[in-house]
């Protein structure tokens, strides 16, 4: 478990500590949420006294185990959590917060019982309690109720070893018999909210599970189809590398015809002009060849 700080306590008693002194040590936002833990019945109280509470509390992200305890004037909490809050976690705040819900039927118990007793007439000088004193003392019990609430109490035992549904209590007046039955009437239901509580989070921590599952192979997918798409990109690369080696030997070999057809060109032209001088000189022949046939000298030979 994580070791918290030592919170200095003025509180002789864990029950002593109400919301409010709990929200003025405790970090504003771990307080809001410890207290919605309380509202949605994740804490279960294993033990616990005015000293010292062990407990388990329902997390986001888990179960996580609190030991809260009150020592030399100090509150130290312990929780299996990793949360970085300070002086007291999350689920710390909402143990104390259900101890505090817990034991307040309790105390308003107590405060009836001692406004009772500071009700009784003192013992006059002679050391002896009136009579009528004795008889107010007296709890307001009746045998009758008793035995109602013991055959009650079987029924609702076997109703809650095998899960079902308590049996209604029999109509009594107000009193402790009925406050005994509405006591356990009520912690059965705080059982059954628990574990009904525990169950949609276990089959949301399923859900949440199946979904990591279906991103870790949607992840994978991508993964794969990221590698093979890689491996076409180098093969693209291999391929365009070769296309431009390609084209430059093309480049190359256009430039070379460029250069030899302009070479050719150049022939053609020079064939052109001796082809020209041929013909005339061949037109010069002709004529001469004409002159001699018809025996006259050439012009040239007067």
């Amino acid at each position: 478990m994580k070791m918290r700080n030592r919170i200095a306590c003025s509180a002789e008693q864990l029950s002593l500590l109400d919301p409010q002194m709990i929200q003025s040590v405790a970090d504003s936002n771990a307080f809001h949420i410890g207290r919605q833990y309380l509202s949605e019945n994740r804490v279960r109280i294993v033990e616990a006294d005015d000293a010292q509470i062990s407990s388990a509390v329902i997390g986001n992200s888990g179960l996580y185990e609190q030991t809260i305890r009150l020592k030399d004037g100090h509150l130290i909490s312990k929780c299996s959590c990793t949360l970085p809050e300070e002086p007291m976690c999350r689920h710390c705040i909402a143990v104390l917060l259900e101890y505090h819900r817990w034991t307040k039927p309790r105390q308003m118990q107590k405060a009836k019982t001692a406004k009772a007793t500071d009700a009784l007439p003192n013992p006059d000088r002679s050391g002896e309690p009136k009579p009528p004193a004795r008889q107010q003392a007296t709890p307001d019990i009746k045998l009758s109720e008793i035995m109602l609430f013991i055959e009650w109490l079987g029924p609702a035992m076997r109703a809650i070893e095998h899960g079902t549904v308590i049996p209604a209590p029999p109509p009594l007046d107000s009193g402790d018999v009925s406050t005994w039955m509405t006591a356990i009437r009520n912690l059965e239901d705080r059982r059954r909210e628990h574990e009904e509580a525990l169950a949609n989070l276990q089959s949301e921590m399923r859900d949440r599970e199946a979904y990591l599952g279906r991103l870790s192979q949607q992840l994978q997918a991508s993964i794969a189809e990221a590698k093979s798409a890689q491996a076409m990109s180098q093969s693209l690369r291999r391929e365009v590398a070769a296309h431009k080696e390609t084209l430059d030997h093309l480049t190359e070999l256009t430039d070379k015809v460029i250069q030899s057809e302009g070479e050719i060109r150049s022939t053609t032209r020079e064939l052109l002009a001796k082809a020209t001088h041929l013909d005339t000189l061949s037109a010069s022949f002709h004529e001469l060849s004409a002159l001699l046939k018809s025996g006259s000298k050439p012009a040239l030979l007067k």
